[in-house]
C-alpha cells in the first residue's frame, strides 16, 4: 500500500524574525482529507491552529482554507489566513489578480492585499462583526476578575463576533495591560455574558513606545482553548472595529505590540481604508519548516 502524504509547511506569523510571531500549521493539498482527519492533525500539531489548503468552490476565491484548533473548526482567524496566504504564494502559486489574494473560508470571502511585498507582508479586510457591549451591571465582576483597577472605561467593554468570540476591553495603558495577571474561572463566566470566549486587552504606549497599543489576548476555552495567544489577527480586527464605532480611532493606522508578555515581539499593523470602507489588518510571516505530513 503506497504511503500517502501531504506538503506541509510551519510559518510564523506577525514576525519577519523567527520564533517571535505565532505559529501556524500548514497543510496542502488537503482535498482529499476528512474532517475527522484533519482534527486528529491539528491535535497532533498541538498549534493554536492549523489550516488546510483545498481547491475553491467558489470561483472568484484563489485557493480555501478550512482552519482548526486543537478542540475544532473555525470559521475565520487572523494570523491563519495571513500565514496561510504567506504558504500558498511562497509554494510558487500565482494569484488571479497581482498583488491581491481572495481566500474563501467558512465565514465566506476573505480579501488579502500585499502591502510589501519586499519584506512578504500581507494584510486581510476585517470582515464584518456582531457587537454586544458588556452590561454596566458585570463592571465591578469584570475588575475584579482581571484584578485591575485600570479599566478604561471611556471606551465600553464589549463581546465580538467576528469568528472568534472576544470580549474586548481597553486598559488605561499600556503597562497596566502588561501587568494583567486575571482570575481565569471568573474571567471566563463575565466574558460569556457578552457572548466571548476570549479576552482582548488593550491600552495605548506613550508617545516614545514601541508600537501604538500593546495587546493581550487570553484565551478562556471553548474552540478557542486556553493559555495566552502570542499574535492574534481576529482579536485585532476587532479592536479596529470598535476603535472605530466608539470614536476612539488614533488615526487612519496605528501599530499594535502583541506577545509581550511570552517572550514574543508580535508586529501587527492596523490601516483604515474609510474610501473602500475597509480596514486592513496586515503584519509579515516567515517560513520556519518545509516539508510532508505522512498520513496513516
Amino acid at each position: 500500500m503506497q504511503e500517502q502524504t501531504v506538503r506541509f509547511k510551519q510559518v510564523d506569523v506577525f514576525t519577519s524574525v523567527a520564533f517571535k510571531g505565532n505559529p501556524l500549521a500548514v497543510v496542502f493539498d488537503a482535498d482529499t482529507l476528512d474532517t475527522e482527519q484533519m482534527q486528529a492533525i491539528a491535535r497532533w500539531t498541538n498549534l493554536s491552529e492549523t489550516t488546510f489548503l483545498l481547491k475553491p468552490t467558489d470561483p472568484s476565491a484563489d485557493y480555501r482554507v478550512r482552519i482548526f484548533t486543537t478542540g475544532g473548526e473555525l470559521p475565520f482567524a487572523g494570523h491563519p489566513t495571513l500565514g496561510s496566504a504567506h504558504a500558498w504564494r511562497e509554494a510558487g502559486n500565482q494569484p488571479k489578480q497581482p498583488g491581491r489574494l481572495v481566500q474563501q473560508c467558512a465565514a465566506g470571502l476573505i480579501e488579502l492585499t500585499e502591502d510589501d511585498s519586499a519584506r512578504n507582508v500581507w494584510a486581510f479586510a476585517a470582515p464584518p462583526a456582531r457587537v454586544k457591549p458588556l452590561a454596566q451591571s458585570e463592571y465591578a465582576a469584570l475588575a475584579d476578575a482581571l484584578r485591575s483597577d485600570a479599566i478604561d472605561y471611556t471606551a465600553q467593554p464589549c463581546g465580538v463576533d467576528n469568528g472568534p468570540k472576544w470580549l474586548i476591553v481597553r486598559m488605561k495603558s499600556a503597562d497596566a495591560c502588561l501587568a494583567l495577571d486575571p482570575d481565569a474561572a471568573a474571567l471566563r463566566r463575565v466574558a460569556q455574558t457578552a457572548g466571548a470566549l476570549g479576552l482582548a486587552a488593550y491600552g495605548p504606549h506613550d508617545a516614545n513606545g514601541p508600537a501604538t497599543f500593546e495587546l493581550r489576548c487570553l484565551l478562556l476555552g471553548g474552540n478557542l482553548g486556553v493559555g495566552e495567544d502570542p499574535v492574534t489577527g481576529s482579536a485585532n480586527a476587532a479592536v479596529a472595529g470598535l476603535l472605530t464605532t466608539q470614536n476612539m480611532r488614533p488615526g487612519n493606522q496605528y501599530s499594535v505590540r502583541q506577545g509581550t508578555a511570552l517572550g514574543r515581539a508580535g508586529d501587527v499593523y492596523v490601516r483604515y481604508d474609510d474610501g473602500a470602507g475597509k480596514t486592513w489588518i496586515g503584519g509579515a510571516s516567515v517560513t520556519i519548516i518545509d516539508g510532508t505530513f505522512r498520513l496513516p
